[in-house]
C-alpha cells in the first residue's frame, strides 16, 4: 500500500532490517498511537462500523443456513464474498497506489452501506431468497477489493513509521472489540426480531467512518506520492515480493491458514446446528468467545515491539493444533472455551505476518503488496470455503474442523523449517538456570550453544 510520509514530514529513508526490526529499546504505551488525532477519529468510526459488520455476517450465515439448511450454502455465501479478492485483488493494489485513500475509502464505505441496506429492505419486507445474500455477499466483497488494502495502507499515512506496529495492532484490537458485541447483539436480533433488523444496523452503522473521513485534517497525514499510471506495475509488484522470502513466505502461510483454517463460519454454525443442537445462541456464544481471545492477542500484539516470524510459525503451529483438539470435544462447555485459544493464536497470525509485511515493505510499493497479502488470506476462502463446507456436510463437523486444523498445522511446520534453512538458521537448545531454552539462530552460533550445553 502506499502509505508513508510526504517530503517535509518525513523520517530519513531507512533501510530494510530497520522496518522489519524497530529499536527494542524505545518502549511505547499500548494506546500510543490514539494519540494521533485522525487516526482517533478512523478508530472510533471502525468500532462502530465493525460492530455491524459482525452483526451481517452473523446474520447473514444464520439466514443462509435457516433458508437452505446446508452448511454448504453457507460455503458458498462465505466464497463469493471473498471471490472477488482472489480474482481482483492484485488490480486494486495497483489501484490503490495511484488513488488518493481518503476519497477511495469514502467510496469504498458508502458502497457497502448502500449493499447492507439493500439486503435488510428485502429480509424486512419478507421478499429474500438466497440468491439475493449471494450477490450482496459478492458486492460487499467487490468494494473489499479497494477498501482492504487502502484501508490497511491509510493506517501508515495516519500515524507515520514510527507508529505503524502499535496501529496495526489497535486496528485488530478494533476489530476484534466490535466481534464481542457484533455476535452477541446479533443473536438477540435474530432472536427477537429477526435478521433484517441486523442488516439495517450494519447499514446505518457506516455513518460513523464515513464521518470520521471528512472530518480529519489533511495537513496532518503523512502522505507519500502516489505511483503514476504506468505498464507493468502489477508484475513489478510480484517481483518484488517474490525476491524477499520474509515477505513471500509469511504470505503463503496465511494463505494456506486463511484457504483452510478460518472457515469458522461453516464450522461454528454447523457445530451448533448438528453437534450440540443449541440453536443461534450458540453460534453466537461460540464467536463471541473466540472474540474474547482474539481481543487479547490483539492487545498482547500491541504491547510487541517487533513482529518476529518465529512468533509467526509458532502461533500458526499452535492455532493448527487447537483446531485439531477442538475438533474432538465431546462438551458444548469445553468446546466454546477452546475458541478463546484459538482466537488469540489465530490473531496472533494474522497481527504478526500482516505488520511483518507492511514494515518490510518499501512505501511505494505497500498498495500491491497489501493487496497479494489479502488476496492470499481473504481470497483463498472461496477456494476453501466450498471444500470444508462439503466435508463438513459429508464426514460431520469435527471432520471438518479437523482437517482445517491439521493443514494448518502441516503448512506451519513446513514454512517454519523452509524459513530456517533460507535464514541460514537451526534450532538451538541450551540449559539456562536449570531450564530448556529454545531458539533459533544462525548455524555456527547454533553450534556453539550445542556445544556449551
Amino acid at each position: 500500500m502506499s502509505t508513508g510520509s510526504g517530503a517535509d514530514s518525513a523520517p530519513a529513508p531507512t533501510t530494510h532490517d530497520s522496518r522489519t526490526a524497530p529499536d527494542p529499546t524505545r518502549k511505547s504505551s499500548m494506546f500510543s498511537s490514539l494519540r494521533v488525532r485522525n487516526y482517533r477519529l478512523f478508530f472510533l468510526g471502525q468500532v462502530v462500523s465493525n460492530t455491524g459488520t459482525w452483526m451481517q455476517r452473523i446474520a447473514q450465515d444464520w439466514l443462509v443456513l435457516s433458508l437452505t439448511g446446508s452448511s454448504a450454502a453457507v460455503g458458498i455465501t462465505t466464497a463469493l464474498q471473498f471471490l472477488p479478492m482472489l480474482l481482483f485483488g492484485l488490480y486494486g493494489g495497483v489501484l490503490v497506489d495511484r488513488l488518493p485513500k481518503r476519497p477511495t475509502l469514502l467510496g469504498t464505505q458508502s458502497a457497502m452501506a448502500v449493499t447492507g441496506l439493500a439486503l435488510a429492505a428485502l429480509t424486512l419486507t419478507g421478499h429474500v431468497q438466497v440468491w439475493h445474500v449471494y450477490v450482496a455477499a459478492f458486492a460487499v466483497g467487490l468494494a473489499t477489493v479497494l477498501d482492504n488494502p487502502a484501508r490497511q495502507s491509510f493506517v501508515s499515512e495516519m500515524v507515520g513509521p514510527k507508529q505503524l506496529q502499535n496501529a496495526v495492532s489497535l486496528n485488530s484490537a478494533n476489530f476484534q472489540s466490535a466481534r464481542l458485541i457484533g455476535p452477541a447483539v446479533a443473536g438477540l436480533m435474530i432472536t427477537g426480531v429477526g435478521t433484517g433488523w441486523a442488516f439495517l444496523a450494519n447499514g446505518l452503522s457506516f455513518v460513523a467512518p464515513i464521518a470520521g473521513l471528512l472530518l480529519m485534517r489533511s495537513r496532518e497525514l503523512h502522505v507519500v506520492e502516489r505511483a503514476p499510471r504506468g505498464k507493468g506495475q502489477l508484475r513489478e509488484g510480484l517481483r518484488y515480493v517474490a525476491g524477499r522470502p520474509e515477505l513471500i513466505w509469511p504470505i503463503v502461510l496465511v494463505g494456506f491458514i486463511g484457504t483452510f483454517g478460518f472457515n469458522f463460519p461453516v464450522w461454528l454454525s454447523a457445530y451448533a446446528d448438528d453437534v450440540f443442537h443449541a440453536g443461534a445462541g450458540a453460534y453466537s456464544l461460540f464467536n463471541t468467545v473466540m472474540a474474547v481471545g482474539s481481543l487479547v492477542g490483539a492487545l498482547l500484539a500491541a504491547r510487541r515491539g517487533t513482529a518476529r516470524l518465529r512468533v509467526l510459525i509458532a502461533a500458526a503451529a499452535a492455532f493448527g493444533a487447537l483446531e485439531v483438539v477442538a475438533a474432538t470435544a465431546p462438551s458444548y462447555w469445553l468446546f466454546a472455551l477452546l475458541m478463546a485459544p484459538i482466537g488469540v493464536f489465530g490473531l496472533t497470525v494474522n497481527v504478526t505476518a500482516n505488520t511483518a509485511v507492511q514494515m518490510g515493505t518499501d512505501p511505494a510499493m505497500r498498495g500491491r503488496v497489501m493487496a497479494l497479502f489479502m488476496m492470499v488470506f481473504m481470497g483463498g476462502t472461496p477456494l476453501g470455503a466450498p471444500l470444508v463446507g462439503w466435508i463438513t456436510d459429508a464426514y460431520g463437523a469435527r471432520v471438518g474442523f479437523a482437517v482445517g486444523g491439521v493443514v494448518s498445522l502441516a503448512a506451519a511446520a513446513t514454512i517454519g523449517l523452509v524459513l530456517t534453512r533460507v535464514g541460514g538458521l537451526r534450532l538451538a537448545i541450551a540449559w539456562r538456570h536449570g531450564h530448556p531454552h529454545v531458539n533459533l539462530v544462525p548455524r555456527d552460533r547454533g553450534k556453539e550453544l550445542a556445544a556449551v550445553a
